[in-house]
């Protein structure tokens, strides 16, 4: 299957019959999506670690005991030791890409830095790792039923709680998971 259409600024929902245990019952962001592969960041599974203990390794300093608590997200099984954020649009630092006018991605120790102080963007998701398919492997997934796909929406990012994310993403496209099969089939 040929590279066809950017699911870039698009949800990634595992289907039910998906058993990966890095996938199952995910939403993946999806940050890029090119001829070359795609990359994108799990959206509803934290860790067991907060974000004060990401803050403390890296030596900085945060005034507020609640930026502390909040979730860290592992992002996905490629490269676990390297840190993203998802944020609210608008904001740049040193290594930020725009991804739609109300998303962006940095990778920069400067947004943790603005996070920790309460200058950082008012809407943000920190995950370790990243999910990543290389040329052509995510389409053939898609075409083996692994994985359904539609814009992505900010307010399931940030405002909707965690365990209601896989189906409130499936929700925008008029999809009850818990109606789908977990067998996959062919004609």
């Amino acid at each position: 299957m040929g590279f066809a259409t950017s699911l870039r600024n698009h949800f990634l929902i595992a289907m039910p019959g998906l058993k990966d245990p890095n996938f199952s019952r995910t939403v993946t962001y999806i940050c890029e999506h090119t001829e070359q592969g795609a990359m994108g960041i799990v959206i509803n599974r934290p860790m067991d670690i907060r974000l004060g203990m990401v803050l403390s390794q890296l030596d900085i300093a945060s005034g507020d005991p609640g930026i502390g608590q909040r979730l860290v997200y592992i992002g996905g099984p490629v490269q676990p030791d390297r840190g993203f954020v998802l944020h609210s649009g608008g904001a740049q630092f040193d290594s930020t890409l725009s991804i739609a006018p109300e998303i962006s991605i940095t990778t920069s120790r400067d947004i943790l830095e603005a996070i920790a102080e309460g200058r950082g963007p008012r809407r943000h998701l920190v995950a370790l790792g990243y999910a990543g398919w290389g040329s052509g492997q995510l389409e053939e997934e898609m075409s083996a039923n692994a994985w359904l796909s539609g814009p992505a929406d900010e307010q399931i990012i940030f405002m909707t709680p965690v365990e209601a994310r896989w189906q409130a993403a499936a929700g925008l496209l008029g999809v009850d998971l818990n109606l789908l099969s977990g067998d996959a089939g062919h004609a």
